[in-house]
Formats: C-alpha cells, structure tokens, sequence
C-alpha cells in the first residue's frame, strides 16, 4: 500500500514538472522572443533612421558622411521635422537670426578674457578699442557658408574667422587715418569703411552686418588724447570767437545801412518838396493864409488915428475882440 503511494506521488510530480516545462515553452519563451525582437527593431532604427526637430529661427543642413557631396547645390537646407540616417548622414542646425557679439577687455562681457580689438593709424600709433558687431545668416545660404568654413557651431565661426575678419579690416583701413582722425571728427567716416570692407568679405556666402562700432571712445595714450581734446577745445574757442566777430559787424553794419537809408529817405524828401514848390502851389498856398486870416476876422473895421507928426495910423482890429 505504502509502495502504490509513492508511485503516486512520483506520478503527480512527473506531470507537474511537465506542465511548469510546458507553461514556460509556451509562454515565457515567446515572450522572451517577442521582446529581444522589439529591443534589437529599436536599436536597429536608432542607427538606420533618427528623427529630429528643427526649430523656427534655426536652419539644418543634412551632410553626408560619405564625402560625396562637392558643392553648396548639393546640400539640402532642412526645417521642421527631419527624418535621416545617423550611420550616413548628420543633420547641423544654424541659427538664421540676428547674431551679437562684443569684444572688450571687460572680463564680465562677453568671455571672461580681454578681446579688445587692437590695431595703428597711419602714423604707427597703436590704438585699442572694445567693437560690437551684428550680423545674420541668410537662410537660404547656409550651404553655402558651411562648404567655405565648415563649422558645425556658430561660435567657432564668431570668436575665430569673423573675429580676424574684423581685425583685419581695422588694420587695413586705420592705415589711411591718422590717430586724430580715429579718435575725432571722422570717426563714424572711419567706421562706414572698416563695416562695408567686413561685408564685402563675406556676403559670397551669405552672411549680412547689421551693425558695427566702437563701445565708448577708442583708446590712445594718455598725451595723445590730451593733445586731440586740447586742439579740438582750440578749434571750438576759435569758432565761437569767428562767430562774435561776425555777429558785431552785422550788426555795425546793419546801423550804418539803417543810418544810410534814413539820411537818403530825408535827402530824397527835401528834393521832393523842392520840387513840388511850384507858382500854382504858391498861390494855393497864399490864397489858404488869407481864407485863414478871413475865418480868424471878428467884424470890426480899422480905425484911423492921428499921429503927433500929423500921420495916419490905421489899427486894425485885434483877432480876440
């Protein structure tokens, strides 16, 4: 009986281990399968295919890792959502808005480092100063811009090409100008020349200055820079001494002129009325006195007297009786 039990119980165990066998070829397994298949499907897109998201104000360029393409036409400008194989090709994002950049010795701006910009006038006179500049890629030209420079980030090409750029335009240009020039009157001269020489040497691939400059006055040794302010506080004293000068002769002339003219006008009424004394104007005029003398007559005849000489004194009738 004992023995019939155990056969049994090694039976039940048997079909047990056989049904958990089973369960875990049925089930386990396929899943197990399932889930490698889906792992090694994701990383075989993420090598074969990636997809990204170029944003507004940004323009990607999609290069081949291969070499092959030779020129700008070749280079396809993408934006939105971009599709591409990460094994052949790499996507390089640009940003198409306006760009600014300052280079002083001011270590709080810009890199904590001095880029002032340094450069000689004409005469050898070395002149430092802190530059600001804007510019903007034109979107339609980034394939263009990167086949000259091939930068994948814009900073290499700000703080390392287009800095010597800038450096360079300054020289050539401040070799014309003398120091006084630079750091007076001419100074916004100086600096039309140093920005249209910047963008006439790198509009070939479409890149636009917006603005350049000088941040505060450019620095030159302290004599020098007495020496201009001096002269120019000469020249202004100079002006305004011109201009008094010629504001008190306008105004002795103006009194000589007025003097002249009322002098004339007098002369020219004497000649007038002399003029106009004419034999008929004469008798009008004696013919108005004694009509005044009749107005004046208050009725009264002259009376007669006799003088102590034996005379005749005739006395006429005074004007208020």
């Amino acid at each position: 009986m004992t023995l019939l039990n155990s056969d049994r119980e090694k039976r039940n165990l048997q079909i047990t281990e056989f049904a958990e066998s089973f369960w875990r070829r049925s089930v386990i397994v396929p899943l197990v399968i399932v889930l490698g298949v889906f792992i090694g499907a994701w990383l075989a897109s993420s090598l074969l295919v990636r997809a990204t998201r170029i944003e507004a104000g940004y323009v990607g360029i999609e290069v081949n890792l291969a070499g092959s393409q030779r020129g700008a036409s070749e280079i396809p400008v993408r934006t939105g959502w971009v599709l591409y194989s990460p094994l052949t090709t790499q996507v390089i994002e640009f940003p198409t808005y306006v760009q600014t950049v300052k280079w002083t010795r001011d270590l709080s701006e810009g890199h904590p480092v001095n880029e002032e910009m340094g450069f000689n006038s004409k005469e050898g006179m070395e002149i430092f100063a802190d530059v600001s500049l804007s510019y903007a890629i034109e979107p339609g030209r980034v394939p263009d811009f990167y086949v000259k420079y091939r930068v994948n980030q814009l900073d290499a090409f700000t703080h390392g090409i287009l800095r010597d750029i800038v450096r360079n335009s300054l020289n050539e240009v401040a070799s014309t100008y003398t120091v006084e020039d630079i750091y007076g009157e001419q100074k916004a001269q100086f600096l039309g020349q140093v920005e249209h020489l910047i963008q006439a040497k790198i509009a070939n691939v479409g890149v636009g200055v917006q603005q350049f400059g000088f941040i505060g006055a450019p620095r030159v040794p302290g004599v020098i820079a007495q020496a201009i302010t001096a002269k120019a506080q000469a020249i202004q004293e100079a002006e305004r001494a011109k201009n008094e000068l010629a504001t008190t002769q306008a105004e002795a002339e103006g009194d000589a002129k007025s003097a002249v003219m009322r002098a004339q006008g007098e002369a020219d009424a004497n000649r007038i009325r002399q003029n106009s004394l004419t034999p008929q104007l004469l008798e009008l005029r004696r013919l108005e006195n004694q009509r005044a003398l009749i107005e004046k007559w208050n009725g009264q005849l002259p009376s007669v007297e006799t003088g102590q000489n034996g005379g005749l004194m005739l006395q006429l009738p005074r004007s208020g009786q």
